[in-house]
């Protein structure tokens, strides 16, 4: 039946190396587990609801996604959705409308992906900016990595430094760091597991992170279930809101989708097999994560380190998707690995950090595939690069090579070279940030 549904032989791979994807990718998730309601509750949202229509929406969505397009990527509510919702709500809307935002966004996205629009965008975009989209996000993941493992500070103005390297979950996440990428140079299968599951043994042996049982009862989701407030969509103010969310939950998606397409091998001739059921899942997910009560669910990028793990197919998403459906009842044991270390200023993540700086590192080899003697698809493929990682967005750095692209062909007096879609795309990013 596995042969069957996920077609095991013909990606090359076995049940047992699915699980160990699935396992790892849920590991470096996990975090969004406690991070997503902690954010969201700040806009008087129920934590613990919150934190049930995570796991559920990200349950279903990482199902749909594995049994639909067969890919291992996994989905769960966005980090920078979920905080531009907060700062939606900041504004004076409530959450209430905010969550009927996000629905209605879904709702287009879904739209959008049936007509086949996304798929029409996927194969528009240029070879140069898709391996680009895929440095740029290892760079980004990387960055993220570096950050929560405390080796570098991202305070509020913005500018990036050197941390203290003396403090203990530091030194356990460099530990795990030398120890993870040690392991994958010996080519030692589950590399990436072992990385993280040492790193979490040794946090646990300095008193970093505590035992806090293994079972609870799962949360209520009564207070957030189907709250949402269609009828407050009716004010004009909200439509730009709309369309934010629908920018992000789209270029977030297909940023993604490629990223990790190009880590996996997915892509064919540039373009990515089943691409709609895949984008479907995603639109699908962020509908049933505003109907729970959370914010847009969309493409994990740490999905990309279950494939280095050797994931291949939707069997990983299986595991991924049951372990957060267990995660409801497993919330102190979930808890230990992806809550983090408290430290002054905020919180780190030792245990999950360095198989982020890990992957992000050989995501960047696919760097050597852009053309880099020919200005015009090296520069848009720079801006995307740096771009992903700099504004903390993958949206925006997609954005940077959509918009030089095609410009450069037309100063260049080589118009044709770029479609016509990619034109249009890079006159809708120009309107977005000049209007909204």
């Amino acid at each position: 039946m596995l042969e069957r549904l996920f077609k095991l032989r013909e990606n090359a791979t076995t049940v047992r190396i699915e699980v160990l994807g699935g396992l790892t990718t849920f590991m470096t998730m996990a975090y969004i587990v406690f991070v997503n309601p902690a954010v969201l509750s700040q806009t008087g949202m129920d934590f613990e609801a919150v934190m049930a229509a995570t796991c559920l929406s990200a349950g279903i969505a990482t199902l749909v996604m594995g049994l639909a397009a067969n890919y291992p990527i996994a989905l769960a509510p966005g980090m920078g959705e979920n905080f531009f919702f907060l700062t939606v709500v900041g504004m004076g809307v409530s959450w209430q409308i905010a969550l009927a935002a996000v629905f209605v966004s879904g709702i287009v996205f879904f739209l959008l992906t049936f007509l086949r629009v996304r798929q029409l965008i996927i194969d528009a975009i240029p070879a140069s900016l898709k391996h680009a989209i895929a440095v740029g996000i290892g760079m980004f993941i990387a960055l993220i990595g570096l950050v929560g493992a405390g080796i570098v500070e991202r305070p509020e103005s913005g500018i990036l430094h050197l941390a203290d390297l003396s403090r203990p979950p530091v030194l356990v996440a460099l530990a795990g760091l030398v120890l993870t990428a040690a392991l994958l140079a010996r080519r030692i299968t589950g590399a990436i597991l072992i990385g993280i599951l040492s790193s979490g043994a040794l946090a646990w042996a300095l008193g970093l992170v505590q035992w806090q049982g293994l079972v609870d009862s799962p949360p209520s989701l009564a207070p957030t279930f189907l709250q949402l407030d269609l009828a407050g969509l009716l004010d004009a103010a909200m439509i730009p809101v709309v369309v934010i969310f629908l920018f992000m939950a789209v270029f977030d998606a297909i940023g993604t989708l490629i990223g990790v397409g190009e880590q996996g091998g997915f892509l064919r001739d540039g373009r990515l097999p089943r691409a709609t059921p895949a984008l479907m899942a995603d639109s699908s997910g962020t509908v049933v994560g505003s109907l729970l009560g959370t914010s847009t669910v969309t493409a994990y990028i740490e999905s990309a380190t279950g494939v280095e793990a050797g994931a291949r197919t939707g069997l990983a998403n299986m595991v991924t998707g049951a372990l957060f459906f267990l995660a409801l009842f497993f919330s102190p044991l979930v808890r230990m690995v992806g809550g983090g270390v408290a430290v002054e200023g905020g919180m780190l993540q030792p245990i999950t950090a360095p198989a982020l700086i890990v992957v992000g590192s050989l995501m960047a080899r696919n760097v050597k595939r852009i053309d880099w003697s020919e200005m015009t698809e090296a520069f848009p493929a720079f801006l995307v690069m740096v771009g992903i990682p700099f504004a903390w967005s993958i949206a925006d750095g997609i954005a940077f090579g959509f918009i030089s692209y095609p410009l450069l062909k037309l100063l260049t007096g080589r118009p044709r070279e770029a479609s016509a879609l990619v034109y249009a795309l890079g006159l809708l990013f120009v309107l977005r940030y000049a209007l909204l």
